[in-house]
């Protein structure tokens, strides 16, 4: 079994997660079993309430489960402090979000290079490997530009564009287009698609969308905090 382990990049077994207030106890997730290995594309479907984030935040070390294990590229989340989960996440995880969190203060170019300088990668370094990440998305002309100067599909590519900088073995994407026209979506899903052929990285996305969904290898659907169907 150790071996196959090895093959996953995460691998998640009897998570589950539980909020409790006062006398109320809220089972979120309840025992959920899942993997993904390198280059697979995995979609996680379900309605609004259904679990879907908590599994991607619990996935992502961005939460703790209240039972249960997560592996990312090996390592169990339990068996590292908070430091030593943030600098797993950075060397292995990429992460896109509906809402793009760019930092309105900096330049397109240094949010995309602010992942590598959190890994001390020299400044003039950092910033031709996000130079290169962006001339991939197609925001070479954009580069010196705020996050306020952006459309909301540029914004979004430049958030896709940091999340891949530190070329992460794994991307997670929580509703990447909810925030945009359809027009706009397709887009993002054809450069989200090309861009892990490109890479070969796993994927992971959580989506309402049934089109995005469609072109996944694997489709997961939740309901009331656990995998059906």
């Amino acid at each position: 079994m150790s071996n196959q382990r090895e093959n996953f990049v995460l691998e998640a077994q009897g998570l589950s997660k539980r909020y409790d207030e006062g006398d109320m106890h809220v089972d979120v997730l309840k025992s959920i079993d899942f993997s993904i290995e390198p280059s697979d594309c995995c979609a996680i479907v379900g309605a609004s309430g259904s679990g879907k984030s908590t599994l991607l935040h619990l996935l992502g070390g961005l939460d703790k489960p209240t039972a249960g294990k997560v592996r990312l590229c090996g390592q169990d989340y339990s068996t590292l402090n908070e430091a030593e989960r943030g600098r797993l996440r950075n060397r292995h995880l990429g992460f896109v979000y509906q809402f793009h969190h760019l930092l309105p203060e900096f330049t397109v170019l240094d949010n995309v290079a602010m992942p590598l300088m959190v890994r001390r990668v020299p400044v003039t370094q950092a910033r031709s490997q996000a130079m290169e990440m962006l001339n991939s998305v197609g925001l070479s002309h954009r580069l010196m530009h705020k996050p306020s100067e952006l459309s909301g599909g540029e914004r979004q590519r430049t958030a896709i564009a940091r999340a891949l900088v530190t070329r992460p073995d794994c991307l997670m994407a929580d509703e990447p287009t909810g925030n945009l026209d359809s027009a706009t979506a397709d887009k993002i899903y054809d450069l989200l698609m090309e861009l892990q052929q490109q890479t070969q990285m796993a994927l992971i996305i959580v989506t309402h969308d049934s089109a995005l969904a469609a072109r996944m290898n694997r489709v997961l659907h939740m309901r009331d905090g656990q995998f059906v169907g």
